[in-house]
């Protein structure tokens, strides 16, 4: 019998769940596909580590792809992401989109598990996954070209104006979210093109951001990560694995399709860092509430010690600010915060030498306007931190739950 083929062809037009049935029935147990007749190279033997295995370790890591959720929320951060933001071509409907979601959660089946995406003609790339992690988002554009709109979460809609923001047109909105991350950098490249190259018959890329943080392998996992302005950001943040996370986290409630996933809202915040250095080192822990060298609140002095918001002074005035950072964005109810997981952006200086910084703020919580919007209106309201920072990009999704084994990101609302 000749070995069945699954082409790209074949996957666009439609008939990808048989071929890739037949395919997986015919490769050994965990070994990777053969690429499509379009490449005639083979993913290369792994490097001999005996010599020192842990070497390689960190390359070699693999996160889930299926499951309840998808990977890449309560996953712990890795060192780099791409946020890539696409729009649909005219005439892309519920069908086309479902094709379009086959084929990209194949690419990510595969390149999260270390092996190369169909007709990968740079599989040597794929062989290191070093932890990487895809997920998808629908924004409000998708639902109208799928017609699926009375599916809409309501709060998946561009956010009430706050009289903060800059917005740029080129950093906001999108119908489809792409959220890359891994541990390399090369890795998260290489996913990030096979994932353009495949979506461009059905969008267009309408904004693609790049973010950092330090990995894993610099600083122990867990540590709270440090922003461009040398503050500890996301101390106060739902614990990944626990009742609050998940109350927190993920929707329970509303539309069936979307039980077991979640929202995100994409800000991209400038940080005016030419004006932070000129700041003195008590003015920047005034603004923040916290001491920039461990974290700690004023009125304490370890990161996780309890703020104090009603100790004073010697002048009778609270130690810690009413217009501080970390007492505007308090929220009580654990079960009501959101779950900060943050990038830092660093693009080229400008001609005289000033910096075009800031963060990549990636919020999810289960219902935006529940959550995030009143985190947000008590910012606008007075936040010392808002001389510093401009957000100047904001983009809202759903985000679907995670898939089984044979299912595609999405099947819940487009099949």
């Amino acid at each position: 019998m000749s070995e069945p083929r699954l082409s790209r062809r074949g996957l666009l037009a439609g008939g990808a769940a048989t071929a890739v049935g037949a395919l997986a029935a015919c490769a050994p147990a965990g070994s990777p596909t053969t690429p499509s007749s379009r490449s005639s190279a083979s993913a290369p033997a792994a490097p001999d580590v005996t010599a020192s295995p842990a070497a390689f370790s960190a390359g070699k890591a693999v996160e889930p792809f299926h499951g309840k959720h998808q990977s890449g929320i309560e996953t712990m951060p890795q060192a780099y992401a791409a946020f890539l933001g696409l729009d649909l071509r005219a005439g892309v409907d519920k069908e086309a989109i479902g094709r379009l979601m086959r084929l990209l959660t194949d690419d990510a089946r595969r390149l999260t598990q270390g092996r190369p995406a169909l007709a990968d003609v740079e599989p040597e790339l794929a062989v290191d996954p070093a932890r990487l992690t895809v997920t998808f988002g629908f924004g409000p554009g998708l639902f109208k070209a799928a017609g699926v709109e009375h599916l809409k979460p309501k709060t998946v809609a561009p956010l009430p104006a706050f009289s903060i923001d800059r917005l740029e047109k080129r950093w906001n909105d999108g119908d489809l979210l792409v959220q890359i991350c891994a541990d390399d950098g090369v890795t998260l490249s290489h996913a990030l093109r096979m994932i353009v190259k495949d979506a461009r018959a059905f969008a267009k890329v309408r904004w693609t951001q790049r973010g950092f943080r330090r990995s894993p392998q610099v600083q122990a996992p867990g540590t709270t990560q440090r922003n461009l302005m040398g503050q500890l950001d996301g101390t106060v943040n739902p614990a990944p694995g626990t009742a609050d996370f998940d109350r927190a986290v993920w929707i329970s409630d509303g539309p069936e399709w979307l039980h077991g996933g979640t929202t995100l809202v994409l800000r991209r915040i400038h940080m005016d860092l030419e004006t932070w250095d000129a700041a003195d080192r008590v003015a920047r822990e005034f603004s923040v509430g916290r001491r920039l060298d461990n974290g700690a609140p004023l009125t304490g002095s370890a990161e996780h010690d309890e703020p104090d918001f009603a100790r004073l002074g010697p002048a009778g005035f609270p130690i810690i600010s009413e217009y501080a950072h970390i007492r505007r964005a308090r929220v009580q109810d654990p079960g009501m915060r959101i779950y900060r997981r943050p990038y830092n952006y660093d693009e080229a200086a400008t001609s005289d030498g000033k910096s075009a910084s800031g963060l990549l703020f990636a919020s999810y919580q289960a219902d935006i306007a529940r959550q995030f919007v009143p985190i947000q209106q008590m910012l606008d309201e007075a936040d010392l931190l808002n001389a510093w920072t401009v957000p100047i990009g904001s983009a809202v999704f759903a985000i679907p739950p995670g898939c089984a084994p044979n299912g595609w990101v999405g099947d819940g609302l487009l099949a």
